[in-house]
């Protein structure tokens, strides 16, 4: 019998019971429980979950950058928009009081200084980029820098209209700096990006003790980034001031014109900062017109006069000539 058998042994019956227990062999190979692998694959998707959401959190980091920027560039466009029609109503207004002379003169000067403060441009980028100021502050530097700038430029004029009223001889040695200029401008073929060797900066370094705040990781000697600023504005005006004296002589026109360009400045740092090394041949045109008006300047001397409209000409020909060779090798 399977499970039960009968003993017959002295007329008693006695029943026993047999059981078969069967073992099943193990198999070596241990399968997990179902639930373990849930718990893993939920640790996977947590993991993945975790990749996804720092990708779409730098992601949005991004975009808000890039809308800041853009919205940035959209308010230096309708800033720059409305200085360069205020100089324009300015223009157009002094000549309807004045004459189409002194119209002429105040465009003429405008186009120039404008050109002068694009080049002067390059060089506060390097400025920045060297004492690694972040864009954040940059803007207030600038308007430190402006601020500034008016002040001394005007100094600079009433100073000159004085000098030349007084010696008419210190109109060849504004004519020899501006020849020596171009030369420079056309010379140049030493690396500039390097300021540790500046002069301005060095002498600034010298003289003004600064700490170095922390700005995410980076040191950002602001004060010293100002002076800088300022004294290459001073130096830049020992250019762009001579300039506009070779083209009138009218203290209210140079100073005017000097205003109007500088005003826009700091939007149109913004606006050009990034493509600034793209224009190329713009500094061989500045090059051209310093050179042109410190020849004027010797001829003026001597009595031979080149009338505000050719020179206006000139002055417009060349910079759009520079400006419109090197958006072309943009391009290609």
């Amino acid at each position: 019998m399977g499970l039960a058998s009968a003993v017959h042994q002295g007329g008693g019956i006695r029943i026993s019971l047999n059981f078969h227990l069967r073992v099943a062999s193990v198999s070596p190979t241990v399968q997990l429980p179902r639930w373990t692998g849930f718990r893993f694959s939920n640790h996977r998707v947590s993991l993945v979950h975790s990749e996804e959401e720092r990708r779409a959190s730098n992601s949005y980091a991004d975009s808000q950058e890039k809308l800041q920027k853009s919205e940035a560039y959209a308010s230096s466009v309708k800033t720059v928009a409305f200085w360069v029609c205020s100089a324009v109503a300015f223009g157009v207004g002094l000549g309807l009081k004045e004459g189409v002379g002194k119209a002429s003169e105040f465009f003429a000067g405008y186009i120039l200084e404008q050109s002068l403060s694009v080049d002067n441009l390059f060089v506060f980028v390097l400025i920045f980029k060297y004492f690694k100021v972040p864009p954040m502050y940059q803007n207030r530097v600038l308007s430190y820098g402006i601020a500034g700038a008016v002040f001394f430029r005007l100094s600079l004029i009433l100073l000159g209209t004085a000098t030349l009223q007084r010696f008419e001889a210190v109109n060849l040695l504004l004519a020899a700096v501006l020849l020596f200029s171009s030369f420079k401008l056309f010379s140049n073929d030493e690396d500039d990006t390097d300021l540790s060797d500046n002069f301005i900066v060095k002498t600034c370094r010298r003289f003004i003790p600064v700490t170095c705040v922390k700005y995410f990781g980076q040191a950002t000697p602001l004060l010293l980034t100002v002076a800088v600023i300022e004294l290459s504005d001073i130096a830049f005006a020992a250019d762009s001031i001579p300039a506009v004296f070779g083209v009138t002589r009218d203290p209210f026109i140079v100073f005017s014109s000097n205003i109007f360009a500088i005003l826009g400045l700091r939007s149109l740092y913004t606006l050009i900062a990034e493509g600034m090394a793209d224009l190329e041949y713009l500094q061989p045109s500045i090059a051209v017109v310093l050179g042109f008006i410190g020849c004027k300047m010797i001829l003026d001397f001597f009595g031979l006069h080149i009338s505000t409209e050719a020179s206006l000409g000139f002055v417009a020909t060349s910079l759009s000539a520079g400006l419109l060779l090197s958006l072309a090798k943009k391009a290609d």
